[in-house]
């Protein structure tokens, strides 16, 4: 079993910063994806930003591009959701996310992951 747990969420004004953490604990075999999505009320689960096992590939949704960077220390088993230029539509749970696989894949589905977070709420105030 794989255990994730979130922190960094809190409420901050249009065009400020937050980081989000994520720190994996348990059977990750050492070889897994990590990924960050999010839900906003009333909206269904989407795809924010995730990064590939061997940290070479990073992919963002286009709503995020640009102003979101994903990232992961292995020694701390952790990846990092750094959030810039936050605007309210960026208002949401926050969700992290782990895929094991072997490939250099970055899963984009929600049904594609195997382990979720238990979530944290980001409030950009206008």
């Amino acid at each position: 079993q794989v255990q994730l747990v979130e922190s960094g969420g809190g409420s901050v004004q249009t065009g400020g910063s937050l980081r989000l953490s994520c720190a994996a604990s348990g059977r990750t075999f050492n070889s897994y994806a990590m990924g960050w999505f999010r839900q906003a009320p009333g909206k269904e689960r989407e795809f924010v930003a995730g990064i590939s096992q061997s940290g070479a590939r990073t992919v963002y949704a286009d709503a995020v591009k640009g102003r979101f960077t994903i990232s992961r220390d292995y020694a701390k088993n952790t990846a990092y959701l750094q959030m810039d230029s936050l605007s309210p539509e960026d208002t949401a749970v926050y969700y992290c996310t782990l895929d094991i696989n072997y490939n250099d894949y970055v899963p984009m589905s929600v049904a594609e992951w195997d382990y979720w977070g238990q979530g944290t709420q980001v409030t950009v105030s206008s």
